[in-house]
């Protein structure tokens, strides 16, 4: 990369600086309801108000669900999300799925209000002095911040649950963690749940004795006993149907198995550290996830920031994949090129890294680069079928691109009028806009 391109990278997506972050604190308060006159001081960037044990904000109102809403920090503002509560939650008597939050706003959910104040003093959030960690990459703070959680968390031997949309590096993530860890000379094992038959899943994950049922010829030998000693990662944790659910919470706090007809319990010492796309809150409030098994899983709860959320790190991740062999010579440079990081920054990437990754490996191949800016941008490319991606995985990563391109046009179609789009579409607004924010327009 010549000097003058890093210099033009460097000034289009500057680097974090290296202190510690801050957001402000929240002051919030029960000003109606079974727990008038409580108070609640955040100490974290995430604040979830609900009625389980869990939540950072308990209520005793039972109109409230057992994870009602999330509160968002950052530097600049708050946000609230609902977390398809039974009652919905709102801002100032307005209903919302998510919304920006001002100074003293009046948050309702279920029978009880809360008065949102943002204070003036500060939570310091810390931050890496790395820009990598494994095999994840990236100088943002949010990055950074991340970093620092995932360095905690392999010092101790808690369950981890890494959430994050797919494409986000979670595998990367519990790899990372397996070997930063003292389990590092132990066994890494990793189960799919999303790729495996749920008939299949009780014996690929507690093994089963011969003849325990039919094709059974032989012992099998599942994953808590393969991976004893060292971390068993449960990726796509939330597509583990409900009658499953209860035995996994059992081996989680008993730290034993039994195979699958077998008579006697086995002991295992094994870490978890499970992934999930799902907002497994909102999963718990469906009631198609339990919420003492939650509890156990998200010891240490890590959420891996989307890439539309941090494009500083674009240079950076475009280099590590790069170095992994993606493009060698002139190839190489025009991914690197400022033209093509400035087209790229454009694009909101549903599919994160690993829809970047495809997309770079399409451009290493082709004579021109990226359009410049001042082009009219075509449409982003399909996404690729990869045989090493489960059904499910690569099904949702298609509907997601054609859901973007269909709203996109029809956004433009009515000026962006997201009412008129949204009955041009057949579509009630709260749910058009939850598609939006879903692809990345909101």
């Amino acid at each position: 990369m010549t000097d003058d391109a890093r210099a033009t990278a460097t000034e289009a997506f500057p680097a974090a600086d290296a202190a510690a972050s801050h957001v402000r604190r929240l002051h919030i308060e029960v000003v109606d309801g079974p727990d008038a006159g409580a108070s609640f001081a955040s100490s974290r960037e995430r604040v979830v108000i609900g009625t389980h044990a869990s939540a950072d904000l308990v209520l005793a109102d039972p109109s409230v669900s057992r994870f009602h809403c999330e509160l968002t920090l950052s530097a600049r503002d708050v946000v609230v999300r609902d977390l398809g509560s039974k009652n919905g939650t709102t801002v100032d008597g307005v209903v919302v799925i998510a919304a920006h939050l001002h100074h003293r706003a009046i948050l309702a959910v279920g029978r009880t209000r809360l008065r949102v104040d943002l204070g003036d003093d500060r939570v310091e959030v810390p931050l890496s002095s790395s820009d990598r960690f494994g095999g994840l990459v990236g100088r943002s703070r949010a990055m950074r911040a991340v970093f620092a959680q995932l360095e905690r968390a392999a010092r101790g031997d808690g369950s981890v649950l890494l959430q994050g949309e797919t494409g986000t590096g979670k595998d990367l993530a519990a790899v990372a963690l397996h070997r930063a860890s003292d389990r590092s000379a132990g066994p890494f094992v990793s189960i799919n749940m999303a790729a495996i038959a749920p008939t299949l899943l009780e014996s690929e994950l507690f093994g089963h004795e011969r003849g325990a049922f039919t094709g059974a010829d032989r012992q099998h030998i599942g994953a808590f006993e393969l991976a004893s000693g060292g971390v068993l990662f449960l990726d796509e944790v939330g597509e583990l149907g409900l009658s499953l659910q209860p035995k996994l919470l059992r081996a989680l706090e008993t730290r034993q198995v039994r195979r699958v007809g077998g008579q006697h319990t086995i002991d295992v010492d094994v870490r978890f550290v499970a992934a999930t796309h799902q907002n497994l809150r909102r999963e718990v409030n469906a009631g198609r996830f339990r919420a003492d098994l939650f509890y156990r899983l998200a010891t240490w709860e890590i959420a891996l920031p989307p890439l539309r959320e941090r494009p500083e790190d674009l240079p950076i991740t475009i280099e590590a994949l790069i170095a992994s062999g993606l493009a060698v010579g002139e190839a190489a440079e025009r991914l690197r090129s400022p033209r093509m990081l400035a087209e790229l920054a454009r694009h909101a990437w549903p599919g994160n890294v690993r829809e970047l990754r495809n997309y770079l490996e399409r451009a290493a191949v082709l004579s021109d680069t990226a359009p410049s800016v001042g082009e009219p941008r075509g449409p982003a490319p399909v996404p690729p079928i990869d045989l090493a991606q489960p059904l499910r995985e690569v099904r949702d990563q298609h509907v997601r691109w054609v859901e973007r391109r269909y709203l996109e046009a029809l956004l433009r179609e009515h000026g962006d009028n997201v009412s008129a789009a949204a009955r041009a579409a057949g579509l009630d607004r709260v749910h058009m806009h939850r598609l939006l924010s879903r692809v990345g327009l909101r």
